[in-house]
């Protein structure tokens, strides 16, 4: 039989209405796989637990928001490959028609079927072969939204013949997969009370849908939620700053922890080995001001595994304690089989908006090490042996300080990828400043709570500017670099081809070579890029997916160094290459 590849061989909160894989390896055998898919093992099944368990068996699909659990980005797929590049052609585009916010998603491909979410949770389901639109969801349009978070969604997670996303009123739903019927929908937190939602694509971890939340830069009390996948009965909550009684508590000063931040607002993941679920946290709030919340003010800025059963904390890691700087610990968590100084060792990588890298044993949460992004930075002079902060640079109150990276982050959220081909971890950076001035500032339930303000600046040593480059995941040693005049704000793919896919904010998606960072494709998709390109197969063929459209408040605050950008266009589009 061929291939597809061509080879041979108990408390709810709110109203609910009703309507074992392998070890991690550092390549994927691509026999293996196809044999898997001869036998139709893979096809047309449930997606359960055990088939996202098993994730990176099925590399014709692309099953959840990073692709895997392990968050690589990284596709086995070939076909499309760096001899053959020149001849990838646009097969298919999609036009949402929503375009306020832009394009932020990550599609998800199931069985020939893609998934797609948009601002306003509108949902697409789409012929991933042809773009054909199979059904459309829209969600009720709120009456108001929290201002601070815009309109934008990330991404929606499939399993148990559901769709499940995230709403900007914080509901969750769940819609028929095969019809884009609502069959649940509970509401988290009132929104206009708390100011919060929910933005990016919900974790199904066995039988629990997961999901985090907004809040970060407003007076409230972040949270991580798990829902009965299939009814969704709320089952546990871990708040992200202790209460009373609690260990951690006594790191916040008076009350400040009940509107102490600390959002969840970027999707977790798991490791099915070790049964824990990874959630980083971010900043504290104030954002700016730290003078009414003293002390570390845990969890924030902080990794924290949990038992995914109960959502009971297992360790946690704080990257920055009392940050005052807003700098999250919020995005992805690469979880990687590494040797660290001669010794095997169970490892998460985790991009930080700091500017930094953080290497952590995933089993205990031991640090292993740090290394920068980026070369404008001065809010610390380093980070030593034992993950100390050396040389914290506060901004003092009351007066205008110029501080490196901006409130963007040394990255933005968008996600790197890792190839286990070469061993490298591609992630962008972020090359730019600002003037803050921080003031004492009284918290208002579900209002914005920064502790004071700011305005972009260009670095000292030069032009704000982005890069590209090529890292070794445990030392930081930089294989390659390029250099991009706008701030690169979409995510990485890697695939086995030996190609490297990303977007830039003109709309060009670009290809390059994994080695070496040579660009060798391009094509222009008409609006700039702020989501995340996949990899996929139907029927034989492989198929990249990319999200288009420029939107996002941090878009908007390009402008304030790039004033052309203001007529960047909007847009929201799926674009699908493949070869002839």
């Amino acid at each position: 039989m061929t291939t597809r590849w061509g080879l041979s061989s108990e408390d709810c909160y709110g109203v609910v209405r009703i309507v074992r894989r392998p070890k991690i390896r550092p390549s994927i055998p691509r026999c293996a796989a196809a044999a898997l898919l001869a036998a139709g093992l893979a096809l047309g099944a449930e997606v359960d637990s055990a088939r996202l368990d098993r994730a990176v068996d099925e590399p014709e699909n692309w099953l959840t928001y990073y692709g895997t659990y392990e968050s690589w980005r990284y596709s086995p797929l070939d076909q499309i490959n760096r001899s053959n590049i020149e001849q990838l052609r646009p097969l298919w585009a999609f036009e949402s028609g929503v375009t306020d916010g832009g394009l932020q998603a990550a599609p998800l491909v199931v069985d020939g079927t893609m998934y797609v979410s948009t601002a306003w949770n509108h949902v697409f389901a789409l012929d991933a072969a042809t773009g054909e639109q199979i059904w459309r969801y829209d969600y009720p349009k709120p009456d108001q939204i929290p201002g601070t978070y815009g309109t934008w969604n990330r991404g929606v997670a499939v399993a148990y013949g559901l769709v499940f996303m995230g709403t900007l009123d914080n509901h969750v739903v769940a819609l028929d997969r095969e019809t884009g019927k609502e069959v649940w929908r509970v509401e988290v937190e009132n929104s206009k009370q708390c100011g919060c939602n929910i933005t990016a694509a919900p974790l199904v971890v066995k039988d629990l849908v997961i999901t985090g939340v907004t809040g970060g830069d407003s007076a409230h009390r972040g949270y991580i939620n798990a829902f009965d996948a299939r009814t969704g009965r709320h089952r546990w909550r871990f708040w992200t700053i202790p209460g009373p009684g609690e260990p951690g508590h006594d790191t916040w000063a008076g009350d400040s922890w009940v509107y102490g931040g600390g959002s969840t607002w970027v999707t977790g993941t798991y490791d099915p080995e070790l049964d824990l679920l990874y959630w980083a946290v971010g900043n504290p709030a104030a954002d700016f001001y730290g003078g009414d919340r003293e002390g570390d003010n845990l969890y924030t800025d902080s990794v924290v595994a949990l038992d995914p059963d109960t959502g009971e904390i297992q360790w946690h890691y704080q990257q920055i304690p009392h940050d005052v700087w807003d700098y999250d610990t919020a995005y992805e968590m690469v979880l990687l089989d590494l040797e660290v100084d001669g010794v095997m060792r169970k490892t998460m990588l985790n991009p930080s908006k700091s500017g930094y890298v953080w290497l952590l044993d995933r089993q205990s949460g031991e640090f292993l090490g740090a290394w920068p992004l980026v070369e404008s930075s001065n809010w610390i002079e380093g980070i030593d042996e034992q993950g100390r902060l050396i040389g914290r640079n506060e901004p003092p109150v009351g007066e205008t300080s110029f501080v490196c990276p901006a409130i963007g982050g040394g990255r933005s959220w968008n996600h790197g990828a890792y190839s286990p081909q070469t061993g490298w971890f591609y992630s962008t950076g972020l090359e730019w400043c600002q003037t803050l001035t921080v003031r004492q500032e009284d918290p208002q339930e579900g209002l914005a709570f920064f502790g004071g303000e700011f305005e972009m600046a260009h670095p000292k040593s030069g032009k704000a500017h982005a890069h590209l480059s090529a890292y070794d995941p445990v030392t930081g040693e930089r294989k390659w670099r390029i250099r991009h005049k706008y701030p690169l704000l979409a995510s990485q793919l890697a695939t086995a081809g030996g190609l490297v896919f990303s977007g830039d904010a003109t709309g060009r998606f670009f290809a390059l070579d994994a080695s070496d960072g040579s660009e060798l494709w391009s094509f222009r998709t008409g609006s700039g890029h702020r989501g995340s390109a996949i990899a996929y197969a139907v029927g034989g063929r492989q198929y990249i997916a990319t999200p288009s459209g420029w939107g996002s408040a941090l878009a908007g605050l390009t402008t304030q160094l790039w004033p052309e950008a203001e007529h960047f266009p909007s847009g929201s589009s799926i674009f699908v290459f493949a070869l002839p």
